[in-house]
């Protein structure tokens, strides 16, 4: 790849002359595409181009590999391990202004978006007609972007990840070909799997353009409930419980007590700084009330109480207060920086796993309140950073190998919902050790001059 003191003015002027006035080279832009909301380093781009269309994409690709320039996908910037940080330069790729809903398909419950559509955009438009779209990663990220790191979030317990709701993508290869994969029905046993392999793959296989997803109806009835228990290992044992009985929760969230007491703060509100769960239920009316008592019950023999949030304002708070967790404790520390990292195990290993992670982290100097999306095994951290402090960011950084060092040795994933990007990279290797030199050999073959989103994913032995 060349560096930035290498690039003359004729890329950006091909560029300029192919894209006219979607190419920026103004320093808010540049600035706005240097970070996402990770605590990765920020790195500035050569230039930024807003792309409207799948032709503007191509034409980036076609001037960008004639000059060997890196090209980085941008959606909205929630990536948390710095997917979208041009780390060696080059161009990035904003894709936000590809933003339209293409087709809604009431009958099949399916919907085909351009990449820059968000999913609150995407969930206004569906409400409407008795839809919705279930993924909720907890920020208003592009459906392109989810779809490019496998995300999940609150309701995937019940309504799966991306990986199950992708039914088809368009694609441009860094060749500019466009690939289209995968279709509207909803099971094909036709060739290779290419929806999956793009699913995930952080930009560095294909830029997606166009997305088609399965869409669920509203529930007719919603119930949201806060449980308080007396301690984590109770909290995690109930939630192992309440999956193994297979009651089907919608949402099924943990907080610390070190996260409740920075909700409070944050938010002014005054929960028990207690471990506590969040629970949504779905279903006919009474499914859930169904729902709702053997969840009490599950709890209750572990010493917790459930408290039923009744009206739709309730629950609208309840789940702006989990959203906002991340908000929450970076303001703990004024001035601090976030980092959020996570980990995903097999159900059955997720109290020994959080609760070693927890008991570390109480002997630590380091400030990390806990989440997770826990029906799913899957948990984070959310270290709480002063500026400058080096030592801390040292000790951090420690905790953060040992907790995926014993995610992997319980079975589980580096990563569950965050993506690779930087951050995870180092660990894929231990994750996979068979399976990297196969996804080394896919990128040498769908991007052999390395022009897509280099050094994320596969930054090990590159």
């Amino acid at each position: 790849m060349p560096r930035a003191s290498e690039v003359t003015g004729e890329l950006i002027s091909e560029l300029a002359e192919r894209v006219g006035g979607r190419l920026s080279q103004s320093p808010s832009d540049l600035e706005g595409h240097s970070r996402d909301e990770s605590h990765h380093e920020a790195r500035a781009p050569w230039a930024v181009v807003r792309c409207q269309s799948v032709e503007d994409v191509q034409a980036v690709l076609e001037v960008c590999r004639r000059h060997l320039s890196p090209v980085i996908p941008f959606g909205a910037g929630t990536g948390l391990e710095g997917g979208a940080i041009p780390t060696r330069g080059g161009v990035s790729l904003d894709l936000s202004g590809m933003n339209r809903v293409l087709r809604v398909g009431q009958e099949d419950l399916d919907v085909t978006v351009e990449a820059g559509v968000t999913l609150s955009q995407l969930n206004s438009e569906l409400g409407p007609l008795g839809l919705f779209f279930p993924v909720d990663p907890g920020s208003d990220p592009t459906l392109g972007g989810m779809v490019a790191t496998r995300a999940s979030g609150t309701m995937a317990v019940r309504y799966g990840t991306m990986a199950s709701n992708v039914l088809g993508l368009k694609v441009v290869l860094a060749s500019g070909e466009v690939v289209t994969t995968g279709g509207r029905a909803r099971k094909s046993s036709a060739g290779y799997d290419l929806t999956h392999l793009f699913t995930g793959s952080e930009g560095t296989l294909g830029v997606v353009v166009e997305v088609t997803l399965r869409v669920q109806p509203l529930p007719e009835t919603v119930a949201a409930a806060v449980c308080p228990m007396p301690d984590l290992r109770s909290a995690v044992t109930a939630v192992i419980e309440v999956i193994q009985l297979g009651i089907p929760v919608a949402r099924i969230e943990l907080l610390d007590e070190v996260m409740v007491d920075a909700i409070n703060r944050y938010q002014g509100t005054d929960s028990p700084v207690t471990p506590t769960l969040l629970l949504e239920f779905h279903g006919a009316k009474g499914a859930v009330a169904e729902q709702v008592r053997e969840v009490a019950q599950v709890v209750g023999a572990r010493g917790g109480r459930l408290e039923e949030q009744a009206t739709p304002e309730e629950r609208s708070r309840l789940w702006e207060r989990r959203h906002h967790a991340l908000y929450a404790a970076k303001a703990l520390r004024p001035h601090a920086r976030t980092w959020s990292t996570d980990v995903c195990v097999p159900i059955s290993r997720l109290a020994d796993c959080l609760l070693e992670t927890k008991a570390e982290l109480e002997r630590s100097r380091v400030l990390a309140p806990i989440v997770g999306h826990v029906g799913d095994g899957n948990f984070h951290l959310s270290f709480v950073l002063e500026e400058g402090e080096v030592e801390q960011l040292k000790e951090a950084d420690e905790l953060h190998s040992r907790m995926v060092e014993r995610a992997l040795r319980m079975g589980g994933t580096c990563t569950g919902e965050h993506g690779v990007g930087i951050g995870k990279a180092p660990f894929l290797l231990h994750e996979h050790p068979t399976g990297v030199g196969l996804m080394r050999q896919l990128k040498a073959t769908l991007d052999p001059l390395g022009i897509l989103n280099p050094g994320k994913v596969l930054v090990v032995e590159e």
